[in-house]
C-alpha cells in the first residue's frame, strides 16, 4: 500500500523535529512514511506512485513562507491534489491558542488565501524561541516582534511552545486520512 510523504521546510531545525514525529508516529501507526527537505525535492525528484498521501510543512519566517515552499506548490499542485493531502506551520505567534488555530492564525489564512491549491486538512503548531541558536538579525527582528506580542525577549531565552500533544494527533489524522480510498 502506498505511504505518506512529508514535504518540509526548516531553517533552523525545529520543523524537521516536527516533521520527523509526524513520521514516526505514522510508521508507528504501521503505515509506510518518508519525510524529505523541499530542496532536496526539488533537487532529486519524489517517486509519486509511492504515496498515497502528502502532507507539505513550513515554518512561518518574517511573515511569509519561504520561497521554496511556494515553488514546491506550484510546481506540484496537481500532484498533491491527485492524493489525500495536508499542509501545516509553524509559528511563534501560535502560542497564543486563539491564534493557534486556523481561523485564528493570520499567516495559514494568507496561505489559505494566496495558495492556489487547498489542502484537505490545515494545522497550525506553535513553534519554538531559541534566540542563543539564532543569528544576529534573526534574533534582532523576533525580540522587536515578541515585544509587540508580549513574549520573551531575554537574548538566553530558550522554550519550544509546541503542543507535542497536538502534532500525535494531527500524525493520526493524517494516518487515518491515509487509509482512506
Amino acid at each position: 500500500m502506498p505511504g505518506v510523504l512529508i514535504v518540509y521546510m526548516s531553517r533552523r531545525g525545529h520543523t524537521a523535529r516536527v516533521t520527523r514525529t509526524i513520521m514516526r508516529t505514522i510508521q508507528a501507526q504501521g503505515t509506510e512514511c518518508d519525510m524529505m527537505d523541499v530542496v532536496e525535492a526539488k533537487h532529486e525528484g519524489i517517486d509519486w506512485d509511492k504515496y498515497h498521501t502528502v502532507v507539505v510543512g513550513a515554518p512561518v519566517l518574517y511573515g511569509n513562507f519561504d520561497d521554496t515552499v511556494w515553488e514546491f506548490i506550484e510546481k506540484h499542485r496537481s500532484e498533491l491534489e491527485a492524493r489525500n493531502n495536508a499542509f501545516f506551520c509553524l509559528s511563534v505567534v501560535a502560542r497564543n491558542p486563539a491564534k493557534a488555530t486556523v481561523e485564528g492564525n493570520r499567516y495559514m489564512q494568507k496561505f489559505t488565501a494566496k495558495s492556489p491549491w487547498k489542502p484537505n486538512l490545515l494545522k497550525v503548531f506553535a513553534g519554538k524561541v531559541d534566540y542563543p541558536n539564532w543569528g544576529f538579525w534573526d534574533s534582532l527582528s523576533i525580540k522587536f516582534i515578541m515585544k509587540m506580542t508580549k513574549g520573551p525577549t531575554d537574548p538566553n531565552t530558550v522554550i519550544d511552545y509546541t503542543d507535542w500533544d497536538e502534532v500525535e494527533a494531527f500524525s493520526l489524522a493524517v494516518n487515518e486520512m491515509s487509509q482512506e480510498g
